[in-house]
């Protein structure tokens, strides 16, 4: 990191980021151009859970690539400055990488979706076999993580 006073080390500070964070942004590559999506998330035990469809763009590029970056970021605010170029950021955010796996087996897709529902302060289930079904859980084992601020 260039900005070493910016650098954020501590694992709680970064487990708080990903706590509030209301957004995830998966970064994926096809080996030739890289694509970002934004998705809601949970965290659990070292591992991020997403859900989506069961096809689609990100569900192709993971199935060819499974090595994946993510990013969350909170208290975003605009800081003006005294002349334009002096403008700034004000964040505090956390870029992990890690691998990304499509879950198949029932009890891990609910487990998966009950960190998604407990993240936003919803319920943890019960899910029914439909849902389970036609819903794709994706699970990234968090192998680093690296966090910045600027406040």
């Amino acid at each position: 990191m260039r900005r070493r006073e910016r650098e954020i080390r501590d694992e709680r500070q970064m487990r708080d980021i990903l706590d509030r964070g209301l957004v995830c942004r998966l970064g994926l590559s096809d080996g030739r151009n890289p694509y970002v999506v934004p998705m809601s998330f949970g965290v659990r035990a070292g591992r991020l859970y997403l859900h989506s469809a069961g096809e689609g763009k990100k569900i192709d590029l993971i199935r060819r690539n499974n090595r994946v970056c993510f990013e969350v970021d909170v208290d975003a605010q605009v800081a003006p400055g005294e002349a334009p170029c002096r403008w700034s950021m004000k964040y505090r955010s956390v870029i992990g990488f890690g691998t990304a796996r499509i879950l198949e087996d029932h009890e891990e897709k609910r487990a998966g979706l009950g960190a998604v529902m407990a993240h936003y302060g919803g319920p943890e289930g019960p899910f029914d076999g439909k849902s389970l079904e036609r819903t794709c859980v994706i699970e990234i084992a968090i192998e680093r993580m690296t966090g910045k601020q600027s406040l």
